[in-house]
């Protein structure tokens, strides 16, 4: 018999949840990730109940134990049970599919734990465990979990059937969770169900996408998805471009102390054309400031190895400072293996992390001239107004910011 013993099962709220809804000869136990998380030692975020009561009586209970019951997906069996600080826990009625239809499925509520294990995705998500900590796993949740193995509950085939976002979500779920190779069954499921992935949201392809980037090191689960010809499917982009760049990228990361970034992993895997990435982003639904940053990246122009610091600050001034850290943090991943041993390349590798520090802190003072200040010389207003401007500023970036407003007019009619 596996136990679990946390801090998060022990809390006065969520006993107080599965005591309430124990009563009566019902039953309820905590399900999915945070039963998953634990028994791998990982972080838990939320924390899903599943139980034999009714939805009608779920309701009841959940307000009897001083909780707010709010219907969040009553249809579905859901109820969510928030305390008055404000901690939310899902609660579900026990249930099997009735019919699916490659992506939404009918359901019966009803009181079997083991047809509520064998509707879900992977063994590792179907485990319960008790208001005590003890585990139910009636699908070999723990061994999978012992071994690092990502596996489909019954047929890889029939479940990818039933919902072919699970596609997506087994490789999402090996960046997180798997090791080794993958399950060959799996595979095999998932290189079939390619071609009927482009029925899917666009914005659930997204979301599955990014969590998988976000991943310690999604390079595995990347080259499986390659190999698949998932990868092509729902990222055409990356097809001729290639994902080499990634294991270099996180290495770096982790040597350097970066932060797991999505937006930069994919950057890493895509070629820095505006025009591509600007339909990338439309296809998937990105977010304005997730476009806005992959389309700035792609127009971004890399300083090069001569280019003295004055021109580098103007860069960044009259450029996009993000973008221009993204493109030297990719130089710098891709340089870091090559430099070992190499005086000339550890050059170079010292001056882009030099660089790409400057444009990560870039915070320029003010410009210390204004309109006004031109116009009193005699500058009308117009075209020529704003071409003196912008000269005065790339002479003021280009001196470090060192020249001051006197300095500056007294260059204004050169």
């Amino acid at each position: 018999m596996t136990r679990i013993e946390a801090d998060w099962l022990r809390e006065p709220a969520l006993q107080g949840l599965l005591h309430a809804l124990l009563a009566g000869g019902e039953e309820a136990r905590v399900v999915g990730g945070a039963v998953r998380n634990t028994l791998m030692r990982r972080p838990i975020t939320d924390i899903d109940i599943a139980t034999t009561t009714p939805r009608e009586e779920t309701v009841r209970r959940i307000e009897g134990a001083g909780l707010r019951a709010v219907p969040t997906g009553i249809e579905h069996g859901t109820v969510t049970a928030v305390t008055a600080e404000g901690r939310a826990f899902e609660v579900t009625t026990l249930r099997e599919d009735v019919e699916t239809d490659g992506r939404h499925a009918v359901v019966r509520f009803g009181r079997s734990w083991r047809h509520d294990a064998e509707r879900r995705d992977f063994t590792i998500n179907a485990l319960y465990c008790d208001a005590s900590g003890e585990v139910l796993d009636l699908v070999g949740g723990t061994a999978d979990i012992a071994s690092g193995t990502l596996r489909f509950i019954g047929d890889a085939a029939q479940r990818i059937a039933e919902d072919r976002l699970r596609v997506l979500r087994f490789f999402r779920f090996f960046a997180w969770y798997g090791s080794g190779r993958p399950d060959t069954d799996a595979l095999r499921a998932c290189a079939r169900a390619k071609d009927d992935l482009g029925s899917l949201s666009a914005e659930r392809v997204w979301a599955e996408l990014r969590k998988l980037l976000a991943a310690p090191d999604p390079a595995r689960a990347l080259l499986w998805m390659r190999q698949t010809g998932v990868l092509s499917a729902v990222l055409p982009e990356s097809e001729r471009w290639g994902i080499d760049a990634i294991h270099p990228l996180v290495q770096a990361e982790g040597a350097l102390g970066w932060p797991a970034d999505p937006m930069r992993r994919l950057e890493a895997i895509v070629p820095p054309d505006a025009a591509r990435l600007t339909e990338l982003a439309r296809r998937l639904r990105l977010s304005n400031a997730d476009r806005d940053r992959l389309v700035r990246f792609a127009q971004a122009e890399e300083p090069g190895e001569e280019e003295s610091e004055g021109a580098f600050t103007a860069r960044l001034l009259f450029g996009d400072p993000k973008a221009l850290a993204d493109r030297l943090a990719l130089r710098l991943a891709l340089a870091r293996p090559k430099a070992e041993g190499d005086p000339a390349a550890l050059a170079s590798l010292a001056r882009t992390a030099a660089r790409l520090a400057q444009a990560e802190r870039f915070d320029p003072p003010p410009f210390p001239v204004s309109g006004n200040d031109l116009m009193e010389r005699g500058v009308a207003a117009g075209p020529e107004l704003g071409r003196r401007l912008d000269r005065l500023r790339r002479l003021w970036a280009e001196s470090g910011f060192a020249l001051g407003r006197e300095a500056l007019l007294d260059r204004a009619d050169a």
